[in-house]
């Protein structure tokens, strides 16, 4: 399969090397800068086209994939997007894009690993209990391995289970023998740790050679040695949460692809649920965008992929950061639309929150549940509590919140 990359003429394909495991990418001097950029939302495991400061420094390279049942739109989707944002001619440098924006670099201490999850003090623990008022328990988590597949990032599976040991075991000659002939069953699970719900490590995304907090990035090679999933799972994080339901605000079952919305869309889509955004709310943001995974099938969910959701602009960071926000949770894979649609940018907010701010950022949430209830009792705050797994210098790590109203 050949993907030429629109706008650019002659001047780049993506090809799928001929009964290879190999995916070769052959670009000249005009398309680098764009490839750059579509690089950070290709995860598709190592890559020797990009050098050590993010910059690619040459024509001809073979990069490695997993052929899942997401690569032909993985590779689809980054030559459109590439194509998309050549036709406008713009390739700002994230660096360039944000600058300006705010940061909170420092604020915690040159130590810190979790960021504005700082904000969530006991003080801000009790205000959140002070909002349980019925004993409701709804669990956020979407199903891992779940039969009808699962929504994740082009280049990812979702989880395999697979079974080590069942009751048929014991039809073969060499199968465990316990006293009182005991039985029993074993499994083991093979995922991502972002292939389904999950908290981001704050230096899972970052540009110009610095993580979280001004950490350099090369601490990330051969795991997280700054700003990991582990110290977040280690503090924890309590407080009052807010849902804020966009879908049913703009009166569809889910948002479209590449629709945007902006803080001043929260705080409207508040006021209309009859509550208010206060400083140091933990945000639930549902978009119902994954249900259409199961309602139109992977091809065309996965076709000009374009997640709806936040967009960056200078007047949304700053309100992040005078709100106190300490996390964002979403039902979408990457918290923010994929790729923006004015500057063409990708994982702006990623940096702009996440790497600036210490915003802790939730993925792949599943907030339908939780919508019935808040819509039947009309009780749209409540605890918050979640506590990603103990995952020593990960990126990420799978999570099930958990609401109590």
């Amino acid at each position: 399969m050949v993907f030429r990359l629109g706008g650019v003429g002659d001047g780049g394909q993506l090809t799928q090397g001929v009964g290879t495991e190999k995916l070769m990418v052959d670009v000249d001097a005009a398309v680098v800068g764009r490839l750059r950029l579509a690089l950070v939302r290709c995860p598709v495991g190592r890559t020797d086209l990009v050098t050590r400061d993010g910059i690619c420094s040459c024509r001809h390279t073979v990069i490695s994939v997993d052929h899942s049942a997401n690569f032909e739109y993985l590779l689809r989707v980054t030559a459109n997007q590439i194509g998309e944002a050549m036709d406008r001619g713009e390739d700002p440098f994230m660096g360039e894009f944000l600058e300006g924006a705010p940061s909170n670099w420092g604020k915690w201490g040159p130590d810190d690993e979790v960021g504005s999850l700082n904000y969530l003090t006991p003080p801000e623990v009790m205000r959140g209990i002070r909002h349980v008022k019925q004993g409701k328990v709804i669990t956020l988590q979407r199903l891992i391995n779940n039969p009808e597949g699962d929504p994740v990032s082009q280049g990812r599976t979702g989880a395999r289970v697979s079974m080590l040991t069942d009751e048929s075991s014991w039809d073969r000659d060499d199968a465990p023998r316990l006293p009182g002939d005991v039985h029993y069953a074993d499994d083991y699970m093979e995922t991502f740790l972002h292939g389904c719900g999950h908290y981001d490590a704050l230096g899972h995304v970052w540009y110009g050679g610095k993580i979280w907090n001004g950490y350099d990035a090369r601490t990330t090679i051969g795991g997280m040695g700054k700003a990991g999933v582990l110290p977040i799972a280690e503090k924890g994080v309590v407080g009052r949460g807010i849902l804020l339901d966009m879908a049913r605000y703009r009166g569809k079952p889910a948002l479209e692809k590449g629709e945007t919305f902006t803080h001043e869309d929260l705080e409207a889509c508040a006021a209309s649920q009859g509550t208010k955004i206060e400083s140091r709310d933990i945000l639930l943001v549902r978009t119902g965008f994954l249900d259409t995974f199961y309602d139109v099938g992977r091809e065309e969910f996965y076709e000009d992929f374009n997640e709806p959701g936040l967009t960056y602009s200078l007047e949304l960071g700053r309100w992040f950061q005078e709100m106190e926000i300490p996390n964002l949770v979403t039902d979408t894979i990457s918290n923010e639309t994929t790729l923006d649609p004015d500057s063409g940018v990708v994982l702006a907010l990623h940096c702009a929150l996440m790497r600036n701010l210490g915003v802790v950022l939730t993925e792949i949430i599943d907030l339908n549940r939780l919508a019935e209830d808040c819509t039947a009792d009309n009780q749209w705050t409540f605890l918050y509590v979640a506590a990603p797994l103990k995952v020593v210098q990960a990126t990420g790590s799978p999570v099930n919140p958990v609401v109590i109203k």
